[in-house]
């Protein structure tokens, strides 16, 4: 019996130091065993590699930021959906998952693009400014944090926590300051590049373990698998991360997914201090940049999201292998000016 083959399009294809997560699910898809593809990029910028990795993405087309708003996103994808029928649409970044989300219904009723993603509910109310609040519904330790919207704020807060404290960006980005100088210095650099507010969270002292799962909806955990970070950035991006054997992380992450009825793909990152305590920093309401890590460790949460959107049966995971280890690299990509001018200028390629 042949398998189906789907055309998937997949945002999300930049490689900088703090990399999207399109590439990885893309590797994700192409090891799939139950459905082939052709893989659509959707870019933003004309420098984001994936659009030149030929043997993973088989034609990219720009896209709109999401600052130009729903009604141009439509178009421009109702426009790349007369040329290609795209079945399935990933989109990976946090700051454009709005537009997709209150669109969803629109893009499967009139261009039978699927896709599976959190209510618009469910991605609010995770919020890193709504975090805190979050954690008490659900019965999760959350650090204490507080949003400003000024540098004169931040001395209260600090004096409350107790330094050092973290500074965070509403979508990107997390530094540790350790004084008011390091305070204000982050605080004018993140919100310059992510706009306001900026939240003031308390610093928990531990290591960082991350959880890539996926949720269907209904309140039952499709799959998941922990992962603690080995080698991180000056950014805090994870290069390099082992699987855990951490049944107390599992459980945790069941129960949000059980309280929450989350929908879609996931990354919860925590901080596990020396007492053996768990602190959610944040819930991503996306795959992870590290999610091949899955796929490595026998979970192919990629392969299962796009058959449970297809309906297809999706049985849950119950297992992966422990101590599987990612190590990210960089590397030079050699690129043809025409197809940098093409991309550029006509928008596909």
């Amino acid at each position: 019996m042949s398998k189906p083959k789907y055309t998937i399009a997949v945002t999300g294809l930049n490689a900088i130091d703090s990399p999207g997560p399109g590439l990885a699910i893309i590797r994700g898809l192409r090891d799939a065993k139950s459905f082939d593809v052709r893989i659509i990029g959707l870019s933003y910028e004309a420098l984001e590699p994936g659009i030149y990795l030929h043997e993973y993405v088989d034609k990219t087309y720009q896209i709109p930021f999401p600052t130009a708003g729903q009604e141009v996103l439509f178009e421009r994808l109702t426009y790349i959906n007369e040329q290609e029928n795209i079945d399935f649409l990933y989109p990976n970044f946090d700051a454009e998952l709005y537009n997709f989300i209150k669109l969803q219904k629109q893009l499967e009723n009139v261009l039978n693009i699927k896709m599976v993603l959190p209510t618009i509910d469910q991605f609010e109310e995770r919020h890193k400014i709504n975090l805190y609040e979050y954690g008490l519904k659900h019965g999760i330790n959350v650090p204490k944090a507080q949003p400003v919207y000024n540098t004169f704020e931040i001395p209260a807060i600090a004096n409350q926590y107790g330094y050092p404290i973290v500074v965070k960006g509403k979508f990107y980005d997390a530094k540790v300051a350790y004084n008011m100088e390091q305070a204000s210095q982050h605080f004018n650099k993140i919100s310059t590049q992510w706009g306001l507010p900026i939240l003031i969270q308390a610093f928990v002292r531990g290591s960082e373990v991350n959880v890539c799962g996926i949720g269907d909806g209904n309140g039952h955990l499709l799959g998941a698998v922990p992962m603690r970070k080995l080698y991180i950035t000056d950014k805090g991006k994870a290069w390099a991360g082992i699987t855990l054997d951490n049944e107390k992380l599992l459980e945790i992450t069941k129960n949000m997914v059980e309280s929450t009825k989350w929908k879609g793909p996931f990354e919860m990152e925590f901080v596990k201090t020396v007492e053996d305590e768990y602190y959610l920093l944040e819930i991503n309401p996306r795959f992870p940049a590290w999610c091949y890590l899955t796929v490595g460790a026998g979970q192919n949460q990629m392969e299962a999201l796009v058959n449970l959107a297809m309906g297809g049966k999706v049985e849950p995971f119950t297992e992966y292998k422990i101590g599987t280890m990612f190590i990210r690299y960089s590397n030079d990509l050699i690129v043809d000016i025409n197809e940098f001018e093409k991309i550029s200028t006509v928008g596909e390629l």
